[in-house]
Order: C-alpha cells, then sequence, then structure tokens
C-alpha cells in the first residue's frame, strides 16, 4: 500500500511537470501567432467574443438613449413643461433620469461580479438579459415621469451587470494575439448602439406622437431578442471552471471554443498555471483581495483609464451634444443628423484603434492620445466663451472631433488595459469594480451637468470643457507615472511583472522567466 501511495505521489508530480512544461510551451506558441493566424486557429472563440460584444450593445443603446431622448420635442412635450416659449424636462427629473439607471449600474455590476464568479457568466448574462425585457417594457409603456423612471433605474441595473461579465468573458477566452483587437472591438459597441439610436431619432424624432421616442425602446427589443437567441449556445468560460477545479468541464468548453487535437489540453495547462502561479498573491478572490499586495497596484492601474473616460468629458460629449447643438441655434432636424456625423465618426476612430492599439502600444496610445484630447477641450472651451455665430459652429466642430479621437484613444484602449492588468483570480470582480467606479463618476455627472449646463440654470454650456479639460490635465499626470505596457503580453507573464514589482517604465523590455520557461520548453520540444 506504501509503494502504491508512492507511486500515485510520484505519477502526479511527473504529470503536474507535464502540465506545467505544457502550459509554458503553449504561452510561447501564442507569442508566434499573428492576428490571422489566431482567427484561423480559433475562429469559434473569435466568434463567441463577437456574441459578447454584441450584449454590450444593449448597456451602449440604453446610454445613448438617456441623453438623445432629451433633444426630442415630444419626450419633452410628454413628460416636461413650457418654459420661456419651449418645451423643457424639468432639472430634476433630467437629473434622474440620467443619473437613475448610472446610480442602479454601479449595484448591479457590482453584484454581478459575485454572483458571476459563484453561478458562471453564462447564467448571469442569461439572467440579465431576462430582466432587461422588463426594464424596457416599462420604458416602453410609461406615461409619466415616476414610471419612466422605474424602467431606467431597472435598466441600469442589467446593463451594469452585462457591462461587466461580458467584458470578462471576452479577456477570458480571446487568444492573446487578438486580445487588443477584442477589447478595443468591445468599445465599439459603445459606438454602434448611439449610431443605432441616432438613426432613430433622425427617422422619427421630429414626430408629434409617442412614437417619436418610443420607437427607440422598440429596438432595444430587438437586440435583446437576439442576443437571447443565441445565449443558451454560449460555451462557459474555461476560466471560471478551472478556478472551480471542473478540469473535465474546462475542457469541454475549450472544444466548445474550437480548441481541439490537443490544444484544448495545451490552453488548460496554460490557464492552471496561471491561476496557480498568482493563487498566494489572490487568496480568498473577495472583493477586499483587489487592494491588498500587489493587487491594489493591479487594481489602481486598470481602472483609472475608464475613470479617466468618465473625467474627460465623454459623458458631456456622447450625452448632451443633440441638446447643445439645438440651444446652439441648429433645428431639431440638423441637430439629429449631425448626430449621426458624430457616431459615424466615433466608429471610424473605434475602427483605427484595433490597428493602432497594438502597433503603438496601450501606454502611447492612452498617453499621447488624452494629450490631445486635453487640447481639443481646452479649444472647445476657448470656442464656447467667444460665443460668435462662427465660434459657436466651431465648438460643435470640436465635439466632432472629440468624439473620434476619444475613440482613437482611450475610449477603445481602456477596456483593453481593464482586461490585461487585472489579476487573473480577480478579473472579474476587478472589471466590475473598474465599470463601477465609472458609473459612479457617471452618475455624479449626470446630476451635475444639467445645472452646470441648462439655459435656466448656470447656463454654461460648451464652457464645462474647460473644467474636463483641467480633469484631463491632472490624468495626464498619474497614467505618465503608473501606466505600464501590456501589448503582447500573456496574463503568466503580466502576473510575474506585477509581483516582481517592475517598475511601468519597464515592462515593456523586461524579459520574464514566464518567457525565458517558454523558450526552453520549445527547444526542449523540437
Amino acid at each position: 500500500m506504501q509503494v502504491d501511495s508512492e507511486k500515485l505521489s510520484t505519477n502526479h508530480e511527473e504529470r503536474k511537470s507535464v502540465d506545467i512544461q505544457m502550459g509554458h510551451l503553449a504561452n510561447q506558441e501564442d507569442h508566434e501567432l499573428s492576428k490571422w493566424q489566431a482567427i484561423r486557429q480559433n475562429p469559434l472563440a473569435f466568434a463567441w467574443c463577437l456574441f459578447a460584444i454584441w450584449t454590450i450593445l444593449l448597456v451602449s443603446f440604453e446610454n445613448q438613449a438617456s441623453g438623445n431622448i432629451l433633444g426630442i420635442p415630444e419626450f419633452r412635450k410628454d413628460f416636461g413643461y413650457y418654459f420661456d416659449g419651449e418645451w423643457v424636462l424639468d432639472t430634476k427629473w433630467q437629473s434622474a433620469f440620467n443619473g437613475a439607471p448610472v446610480a442602479s449600474g454601479v449595484v448591479g455590476t457590482l453584484f454581478a461580479a459575485q454572483i458571476a464568479d459563484r453561478i458562471g457568466r453564462k447564467l448571469l448574462i442569461i439572467i440579465a438579459l431576462a430582466l432587461s425585457y422588463a426594464a424596457i417594457s416599462m420604458e416602453f409603456a410609461a406615461t409619466t415621469n415616476a414610471l419612466f423612471f422605474g424602467g431606467k433605474f431597472l435598466n441600469g441595473f442589467t446593463t451594469g451587470a452585462l457591462a461587466s461579465v461580458t467584458v470578462t468573458y471576452i479577456g477570458e477566452i480571446s487568444p492573446l494575439a487578438l486580445r487588443g483587437l477584442l477589447t478595443c472591438l468591445s468599445a465599439l459597441s459603445y459606438t454602434l448602439g448611439p449610431f443605432t439610436v441616432a438613426l432613430i431619432v433622425n427617422s422619427t424624432g421630429t414626430a408629434t406622437t409617442r412614437w417619436a421616442y418610443r420607437a427607440i425602446f422598440c429596438a432595444q427589443y430587438g437586440f435583446a431578442f437576439i442576443a437571447s437567441i443565441f445565449v443558451f449556445f454560449m460555451p462557459e468560460s474555461p476560466w471560471w471552471y478551472a478556478s472551480k477545479d471542473q478540469d473535465i468541464k474546462a475542457l469541454q468548453s475549450l472544444r466548445q471554443l474550437g480548441y481541439k487535437n490537443g490544444l484544448d489540453e495545451k490552453r488548460l495547462a496554460v490557464i492552471k498555471l496561471t491561476l496557480e502561479e498568482i493563487k498566494i498573491e489572490t487568496e480568498g478572490a473577495t472583493y477586499l483581495e483587489c487592494f491588498r499586495r500587489s493587487n491594489l497596484r493591479r487594481t489602481l492601474i486598470s481602472i483609472s483609464p475608464l475613470a479617466i473616460q468618465s473625467l474627460s468629458g465623454i459623458t458631456f460629449a456622447a450625452s448632451y451634444s443633440t441638446y447643445y447643438m439645438q440651444l446652439a441655434g441648429y433645428s431639431t432636424s440638423g441637430s439629429f443628423k449631425l448626430q449621426i456625423v458624430q457616431q459615424v465618426l466615433s466608429m471610424i476612430g473605434n475602427i483605427m484603434s484595433w490597428y493602432l492599439v497594438d502597433k503603438i502600444g496601450r501606454r502611447n496610445l492612452t498617453v499621447y492620445g488624452l494629450v490631445i484630447l486635453t487640447v481639443i477641450l481646452w479649444l472647445m472651451g476657448g470656442l464656447a466663451v467667444a460665443a460668435t455665430p462662427g465660434a459657436i459652429k466651431g465648438t460643435v466642430a470640436m465635439i466632432l472631433l472629440y468624439c473620434w479621437w476619444y475613440n482613437v484613444t482611450i475610449g477603445a484602449t481602456a477596456y483593453t488595459i481593464l482586461c490585461e492588468v487585472a489579476t487573473s483570480r480577480l478579473r472579474n470582480k476587478t472589471i466590475s469594480i473598474g465599470i463601477a467606479f465609472q458609473y459612479s463618476l457617471n452618475c455624479m455627472w449626470s446630476f451635475v451637468l444639467p445645472y452646470l449646463f441648462n439655459p435656466d440654470r448656470a447656463n454654461l454650456g460648451a464652457k464645462v470643457a474647460f473644467i474636463f479639460g483641467g480633469l484631463a490635465l491632472l490624468s495626464i499626470g498619474f497614467l505618465w507615472l503608473y501606466l505600464p505596457e501590456t501589448a503582447g503580453r500573456s496574463y503568466e507573464e503580466l502576473d510575474e511583472l506585477f509581483m516582481k514589482h517592475i517598475s511601468a517604465r519597464n515592462f515593456k523590455d523586461y524579459k520574464t522567466d514566464a518567457e525565458k520557461k517558454g523558450e526552453e520548453a520549445q527547444m526542449a520540444a523540437k
């Protein structure tokens, strides 16, 4: 019996050694794949990432609809009051409609992370989609401010949950060569959703019936329905199964994602190796662990670009541009057409980021991109101060330029950095913290901006760009000091770099042990 026990122990150690060697080999092979090779080798993983990106459309659609709906005269007539010759929405309700979904989104994203780590990513997405139908129905049927507020509040909870869990899923199943592309592509949903809203508003926004704004909610049903068709066939994240020590199910999931002929075992070896090496640093896997040891540094770096998105003025540029254009003298139909132009420019910017995020790198594209964004904000504010007819048009042009450049840079890279820098075992919770913090900032702006912006209050208009320009300037300093370059790094390598406390400046050129062992494993395999 003793001999058998020793033999089992020896076999276990040998098997573990083989798994570790296989993991290092697979890690090295990941570095040698191009984007096109990764897509050809992993078409199903790529396709399911695209599905996850589709579900984010529900988030971006709802977020944009909150602001754009204010530009629809019939909505202001049905839910507002007559003031100085036109229908306006009470500032209190305007803040509530914009702030409620953001506030409940904070709760949704934090709650979702905890639940998703217990029941899995797939089941959480199914629950969120079910709740979204109820929320959309409330918004569609509303004839009072209170019911519309209730629908917004519930929709915020569901979109908060979807925003965090889908980004986690993409980060976990995307191949290394495609991680930058796919995480930036997830940001495309935040431009495609608003583009759809802009098209609908341009088509129906001038109608004199409730369908002027109800048509938007009908489109939301469509996005949710398509997501609902495919979600039941969606493979669960193999990272989640591996974290629960369910290796057989993890292998099944990897096969559903297209990893076959030995690739499934190699991929599982990489996942287990990464989770095992970071286990000591993340023991417990609670929200508190995100702020302990090297995890604190990773959490702050992960969430900072998302926070800076909010601090640098996207809430104003994305949600208030149509309303501002109307206040600046553009006709209702003219402002709706400009909104379409704005969203097209945003999408073009995001498409450009797919190439630049790997070519230029996460750090350079984020830091220097924010520098140029800050200049645009200061120019926008200066033109708003001049307030001549030509300057006002210049301000609108700056808003359009801002939306394009924002999506080339920090609008896209923030999601890549969030996925890559987050600790492997705490990725879902870190992403939720980042999105919750961003939602909290957006919630603050949703309540504050109407008082700064509206003509019946402080009447700053586009001069609020000075506030965002100042905050962006401070953000540049933080990113310059603390944001590392993560392009081309596997999760195992990133874990090692942070555990060794390598400075942000040295990240790009540091040779990790994981790289050395991968090269050794590759040589041994030849």
